[in-house]
């Protein structure tokens, strides 16, 4: 009896566990299409990729920016250095600024240093920040160090 059931388990489970998936898909793709992201976007995303980012987005952006803003890049290296918990060099653990996470993440190659730190951030660059921060964890056994 447990041989005859187990395929029909899997069926289920394969069949309600679809959506879950393409829902995941379909968020990614409206990411990568969005030119200019809020921070309110910018903070959703970072709080399902990253670990530390389960509190409300308000605590994580920098001062004065209001969800419906447009996220620049200096402001979401501070909101990354902050979820991913990086702790960053001396400049950064003395000021916490939007400068000096830019700079920061600039050395750890998570940002080109080519880019204008006021930029606007798309829905692709975001994601590959990201990508780069969760490899740069894998890669050193935390971001942390």
């Amino acid at each position: 009896m447990n041989n005859r059931m187990l395929p029909v388990l899997l069926f289920l489970v394969l069949v309600i566990s679809a959506p879950l998936f393409s829902q995941s898909a379909a968020k990614l793709e409206t990411l990568l299409e969005i030119p200019a992201l809020t921070w309110e976007q910018t903070a959703a995303f970072v709080r399902e990729a990253a670990p530390l980012a389960a509190d409300a987005e308000q605590q994580w952006l920098p001062k004065g920016a209001s969800p419906g803003d447009t996220a620049r890049l200096n402001g979401v290296a501070l909101l990354l250095m902050r979820s991913f918990n990086i702790k960053g060099g001396l400049f950064f653990r003395i000021a916490e600024s939007p400068h000096h996470a830019y700079r920061e993440l600039v050395y750890k190659n998570v940002i080109r240093a080519n880019t204008d730190p006021d930029m606007p951030v798309s829905g692709q660059h975001l994601l590959l920040m990201v990508n780069r921060l969760l490899a740069l964890s894998e890669n050193t056994e935390g971001v942390s160090k």
